[in-house]
């Protein structure tokens, strides 16, 4: 429930304060007007991506043996790779984000195109949406309790438009960058663990092979089926008997993440273009104008 929990009210969150954005710039462009064709694009992108989501349950049901194996593996790689660019490209590109829709929706609204803003809003909303039925689905397959996904989700949707609205409306304030940040490292720990648990589902399919089968076996200590390593095993892929194609796959994500996270460090602090407001302090930014501008 953790997992999906920690992943709907980040995303959830990253939605409603872009939703925030579209509708500062519509006020600050005067075309409030427009406020119930961005809400339809909104609620087409909602749907859409709750269908995804359903789809791709049904689909992991109806597979069995190795083909379950296999769409649980790729399924959960995909989770991986999307999780792991997600929160690196935002940290890079989140100073851009309201500037670009702003110029989108201008273009949009000048020339008179109601399907191109209608677009731009939507694929705006749509993007957290895809991003947040995969990840629902990766959860669900590694933690394999579909209700507490369920319920966690659900929790974590319902806080993430409870903060997004108290922001909106000036009645709560988030140290957004702070909660990135924090939520940032809480998810490349759970895209360690479902890294490992992809390359465990592959093993299984005989696509890749299970070099020694158990480099350590720590059932009698902390069994991944108890409360506590079940637990670690949603949040961080704790395996109480890895094999040892696991643990490398486990240590090269975190050293591939790490280098990144490095030089990426390194080249916004030597970027010539670098201001206070890049990097994580543009969501702050973002925090800011959302509140101001419906005052």
């Amino acid at each position: 429930m953790l997992p999906s929990l920690l992943l709907t009210l980040r995303e959830g969150l990253e939605a409603a304060l872009i939703v925030g954005i579209i509708f500062g710039i519509l006020r600050r462009l005067e075309r409030q007007d427009l406020r119930g064709l961005a809400w339809t694009a909104i609620a087409a992108a909602s749907g859409l991506s709750l269908a995804l989501a359903g789809v791709l349950h049904i689909a992991g049901a109806e597979f069995e043996g190795q083909g379950e194996m296999l769409f649980e593996g790729i399924t959960m790689l995909l989770a991986v790779g999307v999780l792991t660019w997600m929160i690196f490209w935002m940290r890079r590109q989140a100073r851009f984000i309201e500037s670009r829709l702003e110029t989108e929706m201008r273009g949009a609204i000048r020339h008179g195109h109601s399907w191109a803003l209608f677009s731009v809003v939507f694929l705006a909303v749509f993007r957290e949406g895809v991003e947040t039925a995969l990840f629902l689905t990766a959860a669900n397959v590694a933690s394999g309790d579909g209700l507490a996904t369920l319920i966690g989700g659900v929790i974590g949707l319902a806080g993430a438009v409870l903060i997004g609205w108290g922001i909106y409306v000036g009645a709560a304030r988030l140290n957004v960058r702070r909660f990135f940040d924090v939520t940032s490292v809480l998810l490349l720990i759970f895209a360690a663990g479902l890294f490992a648990h992809s390359l465990h589902e592959f093993e299984e399919a005989g696509w890749l092979p299970a070099i020694a089968e158990e480099v350590w076996d720590l059932k009698p200590i902390l069994s991944d089926t108890s409360t506590v390593g079940s637990m670690l095993r949603m949040l961080a892929g704790y395996n109480d008997a890895p094999t040892l194609l696991e643990v490398v796959g486990y240590l090269a994500y975190w050293t591939v993440a790490l280098i990144a996270a490095n030089r990426w460090s390194r080249g916004m602090s030597n970027s010539p273009y670098r201001s206070s407001d890049d990097g994580p302090n543009a969501r702050d930014r973002m925090t800011r104008r959302v509140e101001a501008q419906d005052r």
